[in-house]
């Protein structure tokens, strides 16, 4: 029953010595004053996985490199490691940085890319934010009008497009929140955004009948002198939705919203006729 437990605090006894040895012969590498050694050495703790170390020595060595025919592979390194270390506000500084500090490299497009596919995954869930997502689909844009002809390009396009509908569910998610505020101009503004900004919207049918529920609600929270001109605002929401989708869903809480409004009209158009007579 003993032995089991001695032989497994000799393992971990042995997998701390190896530990504190790596360690410790790492220590010596950053200390060393061989560039070429540390060089070496970087590139094999990259092969094996070790972007921390191995950035810790690319780092200490890319200044002493600067020029040379070795620079532009040092600085892939650089780049690359960030990267795998998911470090993508980083790695996309860094790749754009290459592309531009070696424009004849090979690498170019894949890195050229690869910065704007680390700004795609900076991009935030719909709720937050959204500048990191049009920075994005900037970036993701930018690599497919250089290189049209790239492989890369329908991948790019349709990150662009799931970019692009993350946008959308944000203004209409804003609209929805102005229109529950009982903000209601705002989300009339909103929601006619979102019609005009992404023209394919799967939202925009919903968009529509919010504009009439909207220009209803405020019409019936007016005064009764700013009320005439706010339901006529309803019939005119009510006809572009019945235009565009005449068969919607949403018809028939439209309509009744559209019968109330024509009611209340005439009878301010009455009220109007009587106390100009």
């Amino acid at each position: 029953m003993l032995m089991p437990k001695i032989n497994k605090g000799i393992l971990i006894f042995s997998a701390l010595l190896l530990l504190l040895a790596s360690c410790s012969k790492y220590q010596r590498l950053l200390k060393s004053d061989d560039v070429n050694l540390k060089k070496e050495k970087a590139i094999e703790y990259y092969d094996n996985g070790d972007y921390h170390r191995a950035l810790g020595l690319l780092t200490d060595i890319i200044p002493a490199f600067r020029g040379t025919a070795q620079a532009e592979e040092l600085n892939y390194y650089y780049a690359m490691a960030h990267y795998k270390q998911r470090d993508y506000i980083l790695a996309a500084h860094y790749f754009k940085s290459f592309t531009q500090a070696f424009p004849r490299s090979e690498h170019n497009e894949d890195f050229l890319f690869l910065s704007a596919y680390c700004q795609y995954l900076l991009s935030p869930r719909p709720s937050l934010d959204q500048q990191p997502t049009r920075e994005a689909i900037r970036e993701l844009q930018g690599f497919v009008n250089r290189y049209p002809q790239s492989e890369k390009v329908e991948q790019a396009n349709q990150l662009i497009d799931e970019l692009r509908l993350k946008l959308e569910i944000k203004t209409f998610d804003s609209a929805m929140l102005y229109f529950n505020i009982r903000d209601y101009m705002a989300a009339v503004r909103t929601f006619n955004i979102v019609i005009r900004d992404y023209p394919d919207t799967n939202f925009r049918e919903e968009a529509m009948y919010y504009i009439v529920r909207s220009h209803f609600l405020y019409a019936e929270n007016s005064i009764q002198d700013r009320q005439l001109d706010r339901y006529k605002n309803v019939e005119e929401a009510h006809r572009r939705l019945t235009n565009r989708f005449p068969d919607s869903e949403y018809l028939p809480a439209a309509d009744r919203m559209l019968h109330t409004a024509r009611e209340n009209i005439s009878r301010l158009e009455e009220l109007a006729a009587q106390n100009n007579s």
